[in-house]
């Protein structure tokens, strides 16, 4: 083989591994596509989270939350009721401190007024008495003097009586003068003011007449029962038998437990929001209570130290769980339903028992095809009754109402079984 063919037979394997790289170019491009497309045959790709169905929510980070099933035996059972989101109108609630007071109409403060001894007592602390219950007895000199003027008094007038009878029949006989018969006029009615004056002293003490003086025996003159004003609780006692009190002295707290007054310091900013008559709701501290109660006063002045006013509320408190003395929150409401103008408007809003806490986020139970979902919700203000709704939750999606605890607890049994 000469120099020449050589050439030519190289000149042709070159035009051959060009047409072979040629015709295999398309195949390897393919292959190419292949391996990045998704038909998942050479490498199949991290699977794409799933979508939640038509009408269900997802979780804020892209999650579809768990379903909880159940028939609706079960949902009457548990007493679920449901409703829709929708705009509202949300009462602004403004929280103010205070504390349980006993109400002053209803409290005294009980003193003898007379100076004396205590012989006798009746009542103990703590203890309920009813009105005109005897307290205490005690003895007291003041009282014998001023229940012997009112019998000396009852002597001159009966005696003024007789001499006035006497001198009528006389005058009209005429063997007396009429001057001594308008004398003995003069004499009866001193004698009547006499006795009045002696029963408004011992009326304005509270004393009576004391035991076997009508007859005239004048035993227990000196006897003082101190009573109870109206029926209470004894809250205070400063007395015991044997003891020398004054007559200013004050020896029974008494209040009546059966309505207490809720204290409250109103700052000056929120002084336009307390109106007499207005309802309001009292919160314990301690505990969980509530009632519902009306402003019965707002002051004019601030203090001098805390710079805030003082107003009070009238609480009923047939149970006596009301204590002077405990810690309270008031809520007022900025907007009720006669003021419905300074109310702030929701555009999604859902009844405040729907709220619940899962995971420390809180969530609504929303309405799903066989069943119901937890959905996470932002939430804004809140009256109490209706809370606001600022993300996850559109209006016209029907969610849990009441009953939205029993989901939770099925929720939290549910994520219990996962975990074992």
């Amino acid at each position: 083989m000469n120099k020449k063919q050589k050439i030519i037979i190289a000149v042709m394997a070159v035009i051959g591994l060009l047409l072979a790289a040629w015709i295999l170019a398309p195949k390897q491009a393919g292959e190419s596509h292949d391996d990045h497309g998704h038909d998942g045959k050479e490498k199949a790709p991290a699977k794409a989270a799933a979508a939640p169905p038509a009408g269900e929510l997802a979780h804020a980070d892209g999650e579809v939350p768990e379903k909880i099933v159940l028939d609706a035996a079960q949902v009457k059972a548990a007493g679920i009721a449901l409703a829709a989101a929708a705009p509202a109108k949300i009462s602004v609630v403004t929280s103010l401190p205070g504390e349980i007071r006993f109400n002053e109409d209803r409290t005294a403060h009980v003193v003898p007024k007379l100076a004396g001894v205590v012989m006798e007592v009746h009542a103990d602390l703590g203890q309920s008495v009813k009105q005109g219950q005897v307290l205490a007895v005690i003895a007291s000199s003041g009282l014998s003097d001023q229940r012997s003027e009112l019998l000396s008094a009852q002597r001159r007038l009966a005696l003024a009586s007789t001499t006035l009878e006497r001198e009528k029949r006389l005058w009209q006989d005429k063997i007396s003068a009429e001057q001594d018969y308008l004398q003995a006029q003069q004499a009866m009615s001193e004698a009547e003011i006499a006795v009045q004056n002696a029963r408004q002293k011992l009326s304005a003490i509270g004393a009576g007449v004391g035991s076997g003086t009508g007859s005239g025996s004048g035993k227990n003159l000196n006897r003082l029962e101190l009573r109870a004003p109206f029926s209470g609780v004894v809250m205070e006692k400063h007395l015991a038998q044997g003891e020398a009190v004054k007559e200013d002295a004050i020896v029974f707290t008494l209040s009546d437990l059966s309505t207490v007054w809720a204290e409250i310091a109103v700052p000056p900013r929120d002084l336009n929001l307390m109106r007499v008559g207005e309802t309001v709701t009292v919160k314990a501290t301690a505990f969980a209570a509530e009632a519902k109660g009306k402003i019965i006063y707002v002051g004019e002045l601030l203090g001098e130290q805390t710079r805030t006013a003082k107003a009070r509320v009238a609480l009923a408190n047939p149970d006596r769980a009301w204590r002077p003395g405990l810690f309270i929150t008031v809520d007022v409401l900025s907007g009720s339903a006669n003021r419905n103008a300074n109310a702030a408007d929701a555009a999604v809003a859902v009844a405040s028992d729907a709220v619940q806490m899962v995971e420390e986020r809180p969530v609504v139970f929303v309405e799903t095809a066989g069943g119901f979902l937890a959905q996470p919700v932002k939430l804004g203000r809140s009256d109490g009754k209706m809370t606001e709704v600022l993300a996850g939750l559109k209006p016209g999606v029907r969610y849990v109402a009441t009953g939205s605890f029993v989901l939770k607890a099925e929720l939290g049994k549910d994520s219990a079984e996962h975990t074992h």
